[in-house]
């Protein structure tokens, strides 16, 4: 009996390499190990991706689609929750399929242009707070000031590496930073599972986006 094999598609490709970053990180993704994963020739998936960027950008369009598909089915509307609350559970969920997917972030944080998944996610919010009356200067500003946590992470300025920052970096520089020494000895984050990125924990995340949210809504009865 004759073996049917799979035909290749571009989803297939991609999600091949998704499932290659959640497991080992975004270097883990080469054509060599997709091909492997997907019973393939490596030279066969550059029918359906031209390269590596080619390939980032497409894990970031199912990811969009992916965050879509779930704030979707967040039912609540502005007329019952005030748009506040719809925005922050939309967020919250984004946060989630990141957290599922870690490589996210840092290969958002690369992507020169908006997928057209990631800026319907947007238009939805945007959408969100005009049927509440938010004029759109005001969601102009709200929307810098989220930045990435529109998407549901915080992207740090500084980053001095992966887990929590050790005791004899902190003695060390207390003689000449007492107080960042003294906040880093009394505040750590130690749940991992949480945090996406050096200070991006779940609690440091909510207190950011509730801020930004309280102080746009402020903003709007006010005008």
């Amino acid at each position: 009996m004759t073996e049917t094999r799979t035909a290749l598609t571009r989803e297939r490709v991609l999600r091949a390499a998704i499932a290659l970053a959640d497991e080992g990180g975004i270097a883990a993704v080469t054509m060599r190990r997709m091909a492997e994963n997907l019973g393939a020739e490596a030279m066969s998936l550059y029918y359906h991706v031209s390269n590596k960027e080619d390939v980032l950008d497409g894990m970031v369009e199912l990811l969009g689609q992916e965050i879509n598909e779930i704030t979707s089915r967040i039912s609540g509307t502005p007329d019952a929750q005030g748009w506040r609350a719809v925005a922050r559970q939309r967020i919250l969920a984004a946060r989630e399929v990141l957290l599922r997917h870690r490589w996210a972030p840092g290969v958002l944080a690369t992507r020169t242009s908006i997928s057209p998944s990631v800026a319907k996610y947007h238009d939805g919010l945007i959408g969100l707070m005009r049927s509440d009356g938010v004029s759109f200067d005001l969601i102009h500003h709200g929307l810098h000031a989220l930045g990435s946590r529109a998407l549901g992470f915080a992207q740090e300025l500084f980053d001095p590496g992966n887990g929590p920052v050790d005791e004899s970096v902190i003695t060390a520089m207390a003689p000449e930073l007492p107080n960042i020494a003294a906040m880093l000895a009394e505040v750590a984050h130690d749940d991992p599972e949480s945090t996406l990125g050096w200070c991006d924990d779940q609690t440091e995340f909510e207190f950011s986006l509730d801020l930004i949210l309280e102080g746009i809504e402020a903003r709007a009865r006010a005008a």
